[in-house]
């Protein structure tokens, strides 16, 4: 398990807990393939 923190230090995502290692690594391969193609949604304007 793991969080996302803003610059400030603030949480602002936490990820599932994984039963193991490579269920782990399959999902850090899908971030990888998948985040650039991601939308993005700023909603801090």
């Amino acid at each position: 398990m793991f969080n996302l923190k803003a610059g400030s230090g603030q949480v602002i995502g936490t990820s599932q807990s994984y039963t193991s290692a490579s269920a782990s690594e399959n999902i850090d391969a899908s971030v990888e393939s998948n985040a650039p193609s991601a939308r993005v949604d700023d909603q801090t304007t």
